[in-house]
C-alpha cells in the first residue's frame, strides 16, 4: 500500500473558508483536522489525477460549524461544491463517485451530505459516527476514530498493580444508555460511576487520572454511537467496555477488538458489574497487554508515523478501493 496507493486532492475551494485546510488539530474533532493535514504531508498524495486510486473531496463541515454556518446552508454549500467538481472534472462520472471520499468527524457533517444522494450512496464516507442503523454502509464507508488530542497525560500500560477500581465512567447523561448506566450503578461501591463530568475545580486532571486506576472504562454512546472516551481509554491503558448498539468500530476489518476490548449490547448494562467480575484474571491481563500494543493505532501525529491513526485510515481506504468497478 505505501508504495502504490495514491490519492488526488481536488484543488478547488478557498482555504480561508471551508476547504483544503483543517480548522484545528485539537478538541474532540481533531481526527478530521489531522487527516486534512496528514494527507498533504504523506507519500500517498499525488498531483496527477491519472495516477490516483481515490479522490479526496476537501470540504470541512467542522470549519463551517466554526464559522456559524447553519445546517441548511451547510447542505447547500456541500451540494454546490461537489456539483462544481462533477461539472469541471471527468473523474466523478467514471464511477458516479465510488472512487471519491470525504472526511468528517462532526455528526452534522454526515447530515450535510444529504442534498446529494449519490454522495451518500456511492462515495466513501469517512466518519466518526458510523452507525449502521442510520445509513452507514460498512463495506463501503470507513469508521474514523474520534480522538481528543493532545492527550493531557502520558500513555498508560504495564501498570496492572495500580488498577484497583473495577470500572469507571463519568459524563453527561445525553443518551438513554447513559441515563440507565448512571441510574443503575452510580451508588455502587465497586464501579466508579458519575452522572456528570468531574469538576475541574476539584483538582487538575482528576478525570484523566481515574483512567489510570481503573481496570475497565465504560464507553456508552452519547448523542451518537461514538465517543472520544474509547480512544482516551486506550491511551490511558484502561480496557474499553463498549456499550453502544449499531456501532461499526474503527478499523474493525483490521483489528480484532475483542482481543483488547469488551464489546457489549446496551441491554447488558444491568448485568455490567457481574460481566466484568466474571472475566478471569488471565484474560484481563491478555486484554491489557493487547491494548498497549494497539495504542499507536489510535494516535495522530504530524507528520504521520507508520501504523498511526492516519495510516490505519489509509489502509481502510486502500481496502475499499479494491471494491470499485470501472
Amino acid at each position: 500500500m505505501e508504495k502504490k496507493f495514491k490519492v488526488y486532492i481536488y484543488p478547488d475551494g478557498d482555504p480561508n473558508t471551508f476547504y483544503q485546510k483543517p480548522r484545528k488539530l485539537t478538541g474532540k474533532y481533531a481526527s478530521e483536522g489531522y487527516f486534512f493535514q496528514n494527507i498533504r504531508e504523506s507519500r500517498f498524495r499525488t498531483e496527477d489525477p491519472d495516477q490516483a486510486h481515490l479522490f479526496f473531496i476537501p470540504i470541512s463541515c467542522h470549519k463551517m460549524r466554526g464559522k456559524g454556518t447553519s445546517y441548511d446552508n451547510m447542505t447547500i454549500i456541500v451540494q454546490n461544491y461537489v456539483e462544481s467538481l462533477i461539472s469541471k472534472y471527468p473523474y466523478w462520472n467514471r464511477t458516479l463517485g465510488a472512487d471519491h471520499f470525504f472526511v468528517t468527524c462532526h455528526d452534522v457533517g454526515v447530515r450535510a451530505t444529504e442534498g446529494l444522494p449519490l454522495l451518500i450512496k456511492n462515495t466513501i464516507r469517512v466518519v466518526c459516527s458510523p452507525s449502521y442503523d442510520v445509513g452507514f454502509i460498512p463495506h463501503k464507508d470507513v469508521a474514523l476514530p474520534q480522538v481528543l488530542q493532545p492527550f493531557a497525560l502520558p500513555a498508560g500500560g504495564n501498570d496492572l498493580e495500580n488498577r484497583t477500581v473495577l470500572g469507571f465512567w463519568a459524563g453527561h447523561r445525553n443518551s438513554k444508555i447513559r441515563v440507565i448506566l448512571a441510574r443503575v450503578w452510580e451508588n455502587d461501591t465497586e464501579l466508579d460511576i458519575s452522572n456528570n463530568r468531574i469538576n475541574r475545580a476539584d483538582g487538575p486532571l482528576l478525570y484523566q487520572k481515574r483512567f489510570y486506576r481503573s481496570k475497565f472504562c465504560i464507553c456508552p454512546g452519547g448523542s451518537q454511537v461514538n465517543s472520544a472516551r474509547i480512544a482516551d481509554s486506550i491511551h490511558y491503558g484502561c480496557i474499553p467496555v463498549i456499550l453502544s448498539n449499531y456501532y461499526d468500530l474503527p478499523f474493525n476489518d483490521i483489528l480484532d477488538w475483542r482481543k483488547f476490548c469488551v464489546v457489549l449490547n446496551e441491554r447488558d448494562v444491568y448485568q455490567l458489574k457481574q460481566i466484568l467480575k466474571d472475566i478471569p484474571d488471565a484474560e484481563f491481563v491478555a486484554l491489557h497487554n493487547n491494548l498497549v500494543k494497539v495504542q499507536r493505532h489510535f494516535q495522530w501525529n504530524s507528520p504521520p508515523i507508520r501504523y498511526d491513526a492516519f495510516h490505519m485510515v489509509m489502509y481502510d481506504l486502500w481496502l475499499r478501493h479494491h471494491l470499485i468497478k470501472y
